[in-house]
């Protein structure tokens, strides 16, 4: 992964370059000092992952995120915990606190990898096109649109169906089995039996658990396999 470092502190900026190298798939492409900076070397270098603080001058670290349109993977290193909720709404890879240690880093790193490693495979798979689909809700029918799917929970007979673009999930009459059906493969997983994700939402792999932003979501045993298999090649 080719690896932009931003950091307004020089020796943080030496330690993330040092131990950047100390990884066989991470590249340092540059390292930068600030948000501008960083937004100048993002339009003239293809980026896989950055490195970012949030307490800079000029642009925080944040304020940097909200301002790209499709921003690579993002690992943001701080000495403040009290940003990493905001972080994860960004849906950042992960969140390390400064001082760190290298067992830390890399498992953000790896984390990184496997999300990088997944989306490569995404794009290099034959295209399968979404189709959006309407569920009944009360006494209409509501659109959803495929891309804008986070995840679904099962319910019995019912189903909610989270979005990225409301705040609220649908709540619709149908079983998870069903849905399933709807949605591409390529792009979707069961994980759970209560469980759907659409794999390009995943922020973050722990041993039990995945996350899509910052709601962790149960992995079953009869699932482990399988997961296994998709988030590592």
């Amino acid at each position: 992964m080719r690896c932009l470092v931003v950091d307004d502190e020089q020796l943080v900026r030496e330690l993330l370059e040092s131990t950047i190298r100390q990884i066989p798939f991470l590249e340092l492409v540059k390292s930068c000092k600030n948000a501008l900076e960083a937004a100048a070397t993002l339009q003239a270098e293809p980026i896989d992952l950055i490195f970012l603080d949030i307490q800079m001058p000029q642009l925080s670290g944040l304020e940097f995120l909200q301002s790209l349109s499709k921003p690579p993977l993002v690992i943001l290193v701080t000495a403040y915990e009290q940003y990493a909720l905001d972080g994860y709404t960004f849906q950042v890879v992960d969140y390390i606190l400064k001082p760190f240690r290298f067992e830390r880093f890399l498992k953000a790193c790896n984390r990184a990898n496997e999300l990088f490693l997944l989306q490569q495979s995404a794009l290099s798979s034959p295209a399968e096109k979404p189709s959006d689909f309407f569920v009944p809700v009360e006494y209409s029918q509501v659109k959803i649109v495929t891309s804008d799917i986070k995840y679904i929970e099962g319910l019995g007979d019912y189903i909610k169906i989270y979005l990225t673009t409301a705040n609220k999930p649908i709540l619709t009459r149908m079983s998870i089995k069903a849905i399933e059906q709807k949605l591409p493969a390529s792009s979707f997983a069961r994980i759970h039996k209560s469980y759907l994700i659409a794999l390009q939402k995943v922020t973050a792999i722990k041993r039990d658990t995945i996350c899509i932003g910052e709601k962790e979501l149960p992995i079953g045993e009869t699932y482990k396999e399988n997961i296994g298999r998709i988030f590592r090649g």
